[in-house]
């Protein structure tokens, strides 16, 4: 019976929650800031939707294939922080929606 036991090849290594919950609120906080700076920045007129599918897509898609295939609890930290980017800069994009049409 002991042929028959199933192997745990590789896990996802989570680090301490309080660093895991730290840089999905700093990366939070980044998005945001850099959501307001291209805001600044980028005068060019483009659709709505394809902004959004890069805003959120981007850092979500990279975020959770760097978590995916992290090895080390720190590559973990920096998904779950790419990861949490998409929320923040999201925010502004409403924001200033709302903003300016009311």
């Amino acid at each position: 019976m002991a042929g028959n036991r199933s192997k745990v090849v590789s896990v996802v290594p989570f680090p301490r929650p309080w660093l895991l919950a730290s840089a999905m609120l700093i990366g939070n906080a980044v998005g945001l800031l850099a959501g307001v700076a291209f805001t600044v920045i980028v005068q060019a007129r483009v659709h709505p939707e394809t902004v959004i599918a890069l805003v959120v897509g981007v850092p979500s898609i990279t975020g959770l294939l760097v978590i995916l295939f992290s090895g080390r609890r720190w590559v973990t930290v920096l998904g779950a922080f790419i990861l949490a980017l998409a929320p923040g800069w999201f925010g502004v994009l409403v924001a200033v929606q709302v903003a300016s049409n009311g």
